[in-house]
């Protein structure tokens, strides 16, 4: 890859990694950049994948308080985290690039509609987080995080959005604790993703490597720039995006 072309692609994670902090939905952003500049579609997703998990640490470090007494719930459901993002990745890695490619605008529609369902879902939310505590996981909570999993080791975009629903109806808690608990199962599955790419998928090494710093400074300095924006217009931006995105991907097939 050219210098200009790896400068593009940093810029988009850290993007990405401003966006993932305030709303939601930045490998919208990192993930066509990679697409843009050549690089197949699953080669594309897999990269993205490692790419902007450092954004992610940043979140979670700063929800270490929220976090606390919730060990047993982590511990829990990290065991299906991890099963199904093992799943995904590994569906993912077995497909033929073709395959990919005509499920990726597909799937980029999947984020988009996440991000647009996002108010009902917040809605959804409130609703279930004003009922007192239940600490415990129950089998349709595992269940579900699973299947969020699975999505989140094939593609990821949206997983976040997806798992604070998921949490909200299967747990009674503060929305505060739940959004904690949500950034952690998101960081598990992206770690898990990363390994399993890292060993076993097309991954291409100098786009990763930039997108990672671009990600992180994404996450850390990049949300200031971010905040400034509405969130509610930063969602519609990202929507318009996305969905052109998508048509873009279905023209190139």
């Amino acid at each position: 890859m050219s210098i200009g072309e790896l400068t593009l692609v940093a810029a988009a994670a850290f993007a990405a990694g401003a966006v993932n902090a305030v709303a939601g939905g930045g490998s919208l952003i990192s993930f066509p950049a990679l697409v843009a500049v050549g690089v197949p579609t699953l080669n594309a997703n897999v990269t993205n994948q490692i790419g902007v998990l450092p954004g992610y640490l940043g979140g979670s470090m700063a929800y270490q308080r929220e976090l606390a007494g919730q060990r047993r719930r982590v511990l829990a459901l990290a065991a299906t985290s991890v099963t199904g993002t093992l799943v995904g990745a590994l569906l993912l890695v077995n497909i033929s690039q073709r395959l990919f490619a005509y499920l990726a605008p597909v799937l980029v529609l999947v984020a988009v509609a996440l991000l647009a369902a996002k108010p009902a879902l917040s809605r959804l939310v409130e609703r279930y987080t004003s009922r007192g505590v239940r600490h415990h996981p129950g089998p349709g909570l595992h269940v579900a995080n699973f299947a969020a999993s699975v999505y989140g080791g094939y593609f990821g975009a949206g997983l976040g959005i997806m798992l604070l629903a998921i949490l909200a109806v299967g747990l009674e808690d503060s929305l505060q604790r739940l959004n904690a608990l949500k950034g952690l199962l998101s960081l598990i599955v992206a770690v898990v993703a990363a390994i399993f790419f890292a060993l076993f998928g097309p991954v291409r090494w100098e786009a990763a490597a930039v997108m990672a710093v671009g990600s992180y400074l994404g996450g850390h300095v990049g949300v200031r720039a971010a905040r400034r924006i509405d969130d509610e217009t930063l969602r519609r931006g990202i929507i318009v995006f996305g969905t052109a995105v998508a048509v873009w991907l279905f023209a190139r097939l």
